[in-house]
């Protein structure tokens, strides 16, 4: 599983199809809208919003079949059938709705032309906060010219309804649907991953809207919490982390640069992990300190940043989709990596309460400019894994922006990296420096081993 932008993707020139679903009738139900839903869509209708999985199917596939497939994943997957609206007041709602097919576009690519700009540009297009539904499946059946042969499929979805594991259950269910192995819901199969006969009365997946008001239903946080929460936001000034080294002037969102590092390989993670395990900790925690390390080094301050969360607290969720991510503050002042794998474990028992109550007295999630924000997912612990011949792709869009974000992704070709910061001369040095010392500071930790 390879991070990527849909500028940079690997993606095969040929014709391009998307299938168009419509949301028909009225509303069926009005459902919650959870924290990061509303801050997420409550910015505006934009393109841009979206997140999608790219990968190779494994023989000749029709628009027919992948339609079948498509529609009986939407079918199983409650988020996928909302969509958002604004009521006569302003206010934000998320509606259940009945969806149908509208049929195939095909979308020419002429000679010369960039695959990948096309695909943009209809993702941009149908994959919006409030497009009705606002998420697309492309088939993507490769030229004469191209040497694979193998067709391509590109889930997408506006970002209020997936995260990176949905997107992996969502191709996960698509190949299982198109060979008629996926596992039906409610089984065993379907919680250890094996793979099942689909039974079409099964019953879908818990919605992501269950989730939602099951975090609304908490009890309040406990003091503990509060308190740490309280000092947190101190230590930013009531908002979000900022990165610590200039990044030019941000007086309005820039285009963003995204870097891609493939940082360690197979034999050098295992031996990052190894390392970790002699200091008693994850290799999560063994990142954390070379993070804090550089930040020290370079900055002279703390790490501070942002981090996300994952909120699938039972096993119910572990196969449905959505936006399971909260967000917490991860703060590390030693960069031993015992100190921080507590400071790990704190920041995700902030994490584990909702947001909205502990962030009020400060105006909400405030995002300053500069915001940064860290992100860590390892993929080999999903309960869904796909196939490394298929080449699978998280790709993610073309966008402005005023923030730095790191994503990092561990899976069985090793430790990569993607970095997005603004297009700025100050933002390219600063974070060029501190990139290329986090890197060499992880790749020690392997040697070291």
């Amino acid at each position: 599983m390879r991070l990527t932008t849909v500028a940079q993707m690997s993606l095969s020139t040929g014709r391009l199809h998307s299938l168009r679903l419509r949301a028909v009738g009225d509303p069926v139900r009005e459902v919650p809208v959870s924290f990061d839903q509303g801050r997420h869509v409550g910015a505006g209708d934009r393109p841009g919003s979206w997140m999608a999985l790219a990968f190779r199917l494994p023989r000749p596939t029709t628009t027919a079949e992948l339609e079948a497939a498509w529609l009986e994943v939407v079918a199983r997957h409650g988020t996928l059938r909302t969509v958002f609206s604004r009521s006569d007041d302003g206010a934000l709602r998320l509606h259940e709705t009945e969806v149908a097919s509208a049929g195939w576009s095909e979308h020419p690519v002429g000679a010369g032309e960039d695959a990948r700009a096309v695909l943009r540009a209809v993702l941009d297009t149908e994959c919006r906060p409030f497009a009705a539904p606002s998420h697309l499946v492309c088939l993507v059946e490769p030229g004469d010219g191209e040497a694979d042969r193998r067709p391509m499929c590109v889930i997408a979805s506006d970002h209020a309804h997936v995260d990176m594991w949905s997107l992996a259950v969502l191709g996960r269910d698509v190949l299982g649907l198109l060979d008629r192995t996926l596992p039906a819901s409610g089984e065993a199969g379907a919680a250890s991953g094996e793979a099942g006969a689909v039974r079409d009365d099964g019953p879908p997946f818990p919605a992501f809207a269950e989730h939602t008001a099951a975090l609304e239903a908490m009890p309040p946080a406990p003091d503990e919490v509060r308190r740490d929460w309280a000092a947190a936001l101190e230590d930013t000034g009531g908002v979000m982390p900022a990165f610590p080294l200039p990044l030019g002037t941000l007086a309005e969102p820039r285009e963003a640069v995204v870097e891609i590092r493939d940082v360690l390989g197979p034999e050098e993670l295992s031996r990052f992990e190894a390392a970790a395990r002699a200091r008693g900790v994850r290799a999560l925690s063994l990142a954390t300190a070379s993070l804090a390390s550089v930040t020290r080094r370079l900055a002279d301050a703390p790490l501070r940043a942002v981090f996300p969360v994952h909120s699938r607290f039972e096993e119910r969720w572990r196969h449905s989709v959505g936006w399971f991510i909260t967000n917490s503050i991860l703060e590390c002042e030693d960069a031993d990596p015992v100190a921080c794998a507590a400071d790990v474990a704190r920041a995700i028992t902030l994490g584990g309460y909702p947001l909205a109550p502990l962030l009020a007295p400060y105006g909400g999630m405030v995002e300053p400019r500069g915001m940064f924000a860290l992100s860590w997912l390892d993929v080999r612990r999903l309960p869904v894994a796909l196939p490394a011949e298929l080449e699978a792709q998280y790709v993610s869009a073309v966008i402005s922006t005023d923030a730095v974000m790191i994503w990092f992704i561990v899976n069985t070709s090793g430790m990569h990296l993607r970095c997005r910061y603004p297009d700025t001369e100050e933002a390219r040095d600063s974070l060029g420096r501190w990139l290329d010392a986090l890197e060499t500071d992880l790749k020690e930790h392997a040697c070291a081993s």
